[in-house]
């Protein structure tokens, strides 16, 4: 059994088609179609079944991908560590991170790495709360920012870098932007503009909303920052925001508001892989990100 069968193999059980697979892998179609009819005799069973021009994976086949899938990750890390231990200043990081902490956290954190580490690459992958969490149990990452963090588990580490308050953006014509405190409950008969329901931000602020005795009235929804920005500065409604969102500029038309009861606060931090050992450049970083909010959180 040879890498190029498994990784055929796998191609074409994702694309359910040989032609698709052979056109993505840069080879004939007739390679590809020999090495399955390779693998399959080394098996002794089929893994593909044919439906119309497609193939479909049989019973078994669906069995030996997931195997396959779990084999090629780990043999592309193997090589990855090998090559980063020979010189860890110039691996590949894959990080995944949130809409939350890519207009700040993230650009600022890894500017200032790559100023000591100059040949470090990196391949970033922007995704919801719960997808980082299960992108580094299942080996498609190793590292992910995020906010809150979340508890570790026997699958994930954990590191808290630093905590930041939720803030109010308001439009800039509110009535309430005049007063001088701005408590939660004063925001009991407004419109909200919130993240969709199963994003980790809308569960913070109706759960907020909710320990201070009312539930948010939602009118529009948005899937990243700059959406929910527009609506507040188009006088849609009201949002809650975490304080590093909003650090370069308050948008136009809108007035940041720290809220002084209840003090909502989030964590930030990474997680990372407890059943697995990081790529030497991966542990670079991570160490790196360590020192840097402790030395940042000494001036906060």
């Amino acid at each position: 059994m040879e890498l190029r069968q498994l990784r055929y193999f796998v191609e074409v059980a994702e694309r359910e088609h040989i032609s698709e697979a052979a056109e993505h892998l840069h080879v004939a179609q007739s390679a590809i179609s020999r090495q399955i009819a390779n693998l399959e005799d080394e098996l002794g069973t089929v893994l593909f079944e044919r439906v119309g021009r497609n193939v479909k994976l049989t019973p078994i086949g669906k069995i030996f991908l997931e195997h396959s899938v779990t084999a090629l990750k780990a043999i592309d890390f193997a090589v990855k560590q090998v090559e980063e231990y020979l010189d860890p200043a110039k691996g590949t990081i894959k990080i995944g991170f949130p809409t939350s902490l890519a207009s700040y956290v993230l650009p600022t954190v890894i500017s200032a790495f790559k100023k000591e580490y100059p040949d470090v690459l990196f391949h970033l992958r922007q995704g919801s709360y719960r997808y980082l969490i299960d992108a580094v149990k299942n080996r498609e990452l190793n590292l992910a920012f995020l906010g809150p963090v979340p508890a570790k588990d026997e699958s994930i580490n954990t590191m808290i870098l630093f905590s930041e308050n939720i803030h109010a953006l308001l439009p800039a014509n509110h009535s309430l932007v005049k007063k001088e405190k701005l408590n939660l409950i004063d925001l009991r008969k407004e419109n909200f503009v919130l993240f969709p329901e199963g994003y980790i931000l809308n569960e913070v602020v109706v759960d907020a909303c909710k320990s201070a005795g009312f539930v948010p009235t939602v009118t529009s929804e948005g899937e990243d920052m700059d959406a929910l920005k527009g609506l507040v500065a188009a006088g849609i409604g009201i949002t809650l925001l975490p304080e590093s969102s909003l650090y370069d500029s308050t948008p136009r038309f809108t007035v940041k508001m720290p809220i002084e009861s209840p003090n909502i606060m989030r964590t930030v931090g990474i997680i990372y892989p407890t059943n697995r050992e990081l790529a030497p450049s991966e542990q670079v970083f991570l160490k790196f990100v360590n020192t840097f909010f402790s030395r940042l959180n000494r001036f906060l």
